[in-house]
């Protein structure tokens, strides 16, 4: 597998580079140079596939060589061992569940699969490597559990202050051992900078190995197409088009789903769904880009993304096309209020409860439905995290405390371990080379 920069400018490199890199040194996003379709018979008995032999199918496809098939296989089943089931919340609406994992968020399909695929390349190695990652909220403990007391691996998750739920916070403050947190008096994208400036310094370059296990890592985005066409298997009987609403804030998920859609997949529709950080939908309505800075603090706050980082890819899963871009992705956003009517609706209509997150692709996949009128569509709006992450916008929404889940209460009663810092990088370089391995 070969992969170039999204900015042109650095050479091309194979996947065990790209992952332990994550940035090329052009500060683009790895994409491959070549995106192979899976095989006709693939897709014509992919409905009678686990989500791990799609999972090993996919994967084995893009990357091929550079890790043998057995080998491959054995990094799909420990690391994909939970479910994605889609479930039916009206007669044309479905739900795809992605938070049955360890750290109950979609994140963990891509941690996870990271966490073992650098540990495989490390023990051949014998290497020691760093993870830096940013987070809005749920990648912080995916990578968290993902990477925890992996051999030659130190974590460093930055997460922005009073900007994360309770949960979602011990999750990444919690752990110990080898993932360390850092809380940033700043926003997510404040984070991300900070680790997007960090792989970019050279000092620190030369003294550490450094990767990133932000979306914009190559092995974060491949794993989350698998769940696009698990979803597409489990739907393929009704024989309707499939359409797909993505709660979107670094678009690292939808990304995934246009991969899997070069990939093969019988899809052409995904509704890009965002809270009043829009950058997305506007740049598909008016074809200007212009980020957010700072983003706009919400009660989805995991999509609290001022300027995507996945953005280039998708532009360049488009050949770099508005039109085609357009062609393929509907843009539309919701504010709180709106939010908190998806999240009542849902529960008091078809009593099924989901996050602030995913009821917005819920509404965005509703508003869809009645916009066009397509009855030959049946749509599917991922979950993207347990509502019980979300604790405090649950019970001010519906009025009362919904269960949690034992994994998730037991987090509440331990003590938080995180170093303040401010929005400043020479004070994070200081911490780097004080504390990496």
């Amino acid at each position: 597998m070969q992969l170039y920069s999204t900015n042109h400018i650095s050479e091309n490199v194979g996947f065990e580079e790209a992952i332990f890199r994550g940035l090329p040194p052009d500060n683009g996003l790895y994409m491959p140079t070549f995106i192979p379709q899976l095989a006709k018979n693939f897709w014509e008995n992919v409905d009678k596939l686990s989500l791990q032999e799609i999972a090993f199918e996919i994967s084995n496809c893009l990357i091929g060589d550079d890790v043998p098939a057995d080998d491959l296989r054995n990094i799909i089943n420990q690391a994909i061992d939970f479910e994605a089931p889609v479930v039916q919340v009206t007669d044309n609406i479905y739900c795809l569940e992605l938070f049955h994992g360890t750290s109950m968020a979609f994140k963990d399909f891509g941690a996870r699969f990271m966490a073992s695929i650098m540990s495989y390349f490390l023990r051949k190695s014998e290497q020691n490597i760093n993870i830096l990652v940013a987070t809005s909220g749920d990648t912080g403990g995916a990578v968290a559990q993902g990477f925890f007391e992996k051999e030659n691996i130190s974590v460093t998750i930055l997460y922005p202050k009073g900007k994360v739920s309770d949960i979602q916070e011990k999750q990444l403050t919690t752990l110990g051992k080898n993932v360390k947190a850092l809380e940033i008096d700043g926003t997510f994208d404040d984070c991300q900078a900070l680790v997007k400036r960090a792989f970019l310094d050279t000092e620190l370059k030369e003294r550490f190995s450094l990767a990133s296990a932000n979306s914009i890592n190559i092995a974060r985005l491949i794993p989350q197409s698998f769940y696009y066409v698990a979803a597409y298997a489990a739907l393929k009987k009704l024989g309707k088009k499939v359409i797909f609403s993505v709660p979107s804030g670094n678009f690292g998920n939808l990304t995934a789903g246009l991969l899997a859609m070069k990939m093969g997949m019988p899809v052409d529709t995904f509704i890009a769904a965002t809270n009043v950080n829009k950058v997305v939908p506007e740049y598909l309505e008016s074809g200007i880009y212009t980020p957010i800075s700072p983003s706009k603090s919400t009660i989805s706050n995991a999509m609290d993304v001022g300027n995507p980082s996945n953005f280039p890819r998708m532009k360049a899963l488009s050949g770099d096309s508005l039109d085609t871009m357009k062609g393929n992705v509907v843009g539309c956003f919701y504010n709180d209020d709106q939010t908190r009517l998806g999240i009542k609706e849902l529960f008091k209509e078809y009593n099924y409860l989901t996050c602030p997150h995913s009821a917005i692709g819920y509404s965005a996949l509703k508003d869809y439905f009645k916009k066009t009128s397509d009855a030959d569509s049946i749509g599917v709006f991922l979950s993207t995290a347990h509502f019980a992450k979300f604790l405090p916008e649950m019970v001010d929404t519906l009025g009362f405390t919904p269960e949690i889940p034992e994994r998730l209460s037991i987090l509440l009663e331990k003590t938080k371990v995180a170093v303040s810092l401010a929005n400043d990088f020479e004070d994070f370089k200081s911490y780097l080379n004080k504390n990496l391995i």
